[in-house]
């Protein structure tokens, strides 16, 4: 009996798999880390054959600890890091280059040419967009440009490109089918859209061949079947694709226009479903497909903080001042207040709606009378004040607030961050029983896909809340702490 789906999650440092059941509760989890590279300051690369290793080893060592037969697999879906550019050769499959990650730096030349010759504007009218070295269009101008031999081979059609859903489909399904979601497809920089179809004049403008590309799909169809893998059998539908921030908002069940996700990672990350409209932001967000499914195209506005989880990992690695990254709360519990500190978590940069990449970590107000735990619960409010930014944006684009914000993500699970995010927006915030909201957005699309699931509706009643934060704050607490929050970001 087909039990479960089968979801992986392919993430910057880890893949994870799950087996997700009917009533969508999680009958089994693993992850395996895998190794980044960093080959000069400001690089960041992955080997996808480390990649496709870690999602062997993960969904082998799943269905070992759970005791599931494969035959109780009825399809595979996949979530993936969104941005990050692999090239591949198509008669064995194997890599061509090392995977340029979305945490890069090196095409920002790329960008800052692009830039001056006035090209920007046009590449964000068609593809919602900035032009940044986070996605992956400029980082493929940079292969094709500087590895030998490359650019040739692309246009001989010997070498297929595609970002991580892409190289695993391909993977999965023995190398028959070259395919990438809308939603990952929409943040190439190569795509329209409107049309949704890869666009001849930014194909043009990137430099890049057209039999690189992968087919562009919808987020829920069955693409293929997996043949000749050495831990799965032949014949399992891969049935689901989207990329990681996308398939979050799909797990949380934001089906609607206007309900909206939070997911807090190592960065974190606020989507808002637009439902069939593209809303071209005017404040600094980003505009992306949300997913399609059932022939209908759902948009979303996109704001991203580089640095979320990752500023609690700095506490704990960087200063010591915590053991675990569990233990920041409880420390910042020991102060009302953070007496006055102000910590901006610029460490790579500021992204939405500043969009700075020269902007770095700042703290203020320290007085002789600042302890560890000012600054603990200082980290946690900056997290909150970004989010604040990014949603007081979109409410800006949009022309009306957020009801609720769901959330989801490892630091989601901080009780303090979460109802300091609640006081600040003065609004609920909404978590789910089932934090796993990438992979269960990705099992979900697959299910859909395939008839495990009848339809969305049928989804969006099997969602259950696990705590609901509501705002407790006072406005003068607020307005305080935003003056002096926004005070502070300039100087970052």
């Amino acid at each position: 009996m087909q039990e479960f789906i089968l979801a992986i999650d392919q993430g910057t440092t880890g893949t994870t798999a799950l087996l997700v059941g009917h009533d969508l509760a999680v009958h089994g989890k693993q992850t395996v880390d895998f190794p980044q590279h960093y080959p000069r300051p400001g690089w960041v690369e992955h080997d996808p054959e480390e990649i496709w290793h870690s999602v062997r080893r993960t969904v082998r060592q799943l269905l070992e600890t759970t005791g599931t037969a494969t035959g109780q697999i009825a399809a595979i879906g996949l979530t993936n890091q969104r941005e990050p550019t692999v090239l591949w050769e198509r008669a064995n499959s194997r890599s061509a280059a090392n995977a340029i990650v979305w945490q890069c730096r090196r095409s920002a030349d790329i960008c800052d040419e692009f830039k001056t010759a006035g090209l920007e504007p046009a590449i964000r009218a068609k593809t919602g967009l900035v032009l940044d070295p986070y996605f992956s269009g400029t980082k493929l101008t940079w292969l094709l440009r500087e590895q030998p031999g490359l650019h040739q081979r692309a246009v001989d059609g010997r070498l297929a490109f595609g970002t991580i859903d892409s190289f695993l489909a391909w993977r999965l399904t023995g190398g028959k089918q070259h395919v990438t979601d809308v939603s990952n497809a929409s943040r190439t920089l190569l795509m329209d859209l409107q049309t949704l179809h890869w666009d001849a004049d930014l194909l043009e403008t990137f430099a890049v061949p057209r039999a690189l590309l992968p087919e562009i799909v919808p987020s829920s169809a069955v693409y293929g079947t997996t043949c000749g893998l050495d831990f799965l059998p032949d014949g399992i539908p891969v049935a689901g694709m989207a990329g990681d921030q996308q398939a979050a908002l799909f797990g949380q069940a934001c089906f609607r226009a206007g309900e909206s996700k939070c997911t807090y990672g190592t960065g974190a990350f606020l989507l808002e479903n637009t439902g069939s409209r593209a809303v071209a932001s005017k404040s600094g967000l980003l505009t992306t497909v949300a997913w399609q499914v059932d022939g209908q195209t759902s948009y979303a506005l996109e704001g991203s903080s580089f640095i979320a989880g990752a500023a609690v990992q700095w506490l704990r690695d960087g200063l010591g001042l915590v053991h675990t990254a569990a233990e920041i709360e409880t420390l910042a519990r020991q102060v009302p207040d953070s007496g006055g500190v102000v910590f901006v978590p610029a460490l790579t940069g500021l992204g939405a709606p500043h969009w700075n990449s020269g902007a770095r970590g700042l703290i203020s107000g320290i007085t002789r009378g600042t302890t560890a735990a000012h600054l603990a619960r200082a980290t946690l409010e900056g997290i909150a004040l970004q989010i604040h930014d990014l949603c007081r944006a979109m409410a800006d684009d949009k022309g009306e607030p957020l009801a609720v914000l769901k959330v989801d993500g490892g630091a989601a699970q901080n009780d303090l961050l979460m109802q300091l995010q609640a006081d600040l927006l003065d609004k609920p915030v909404s978590r789910p029983q089932t934090v796993e909201t990438t992979a269960l957005g990705a099992a979900m699309l697959a299910g859909l896909a395939i008839g495990f699931w009848q339809d969305q509706h049928e989804l969006a009643n099997s969602w259950r809340e696990e705590k609901r934060f509501t705002p407790q704050a006072e406005t003068a607490w607020r307005d305080e702490l935003l003056g002096r929050w926004n005070t502070a970001v300039p100087r970052a």
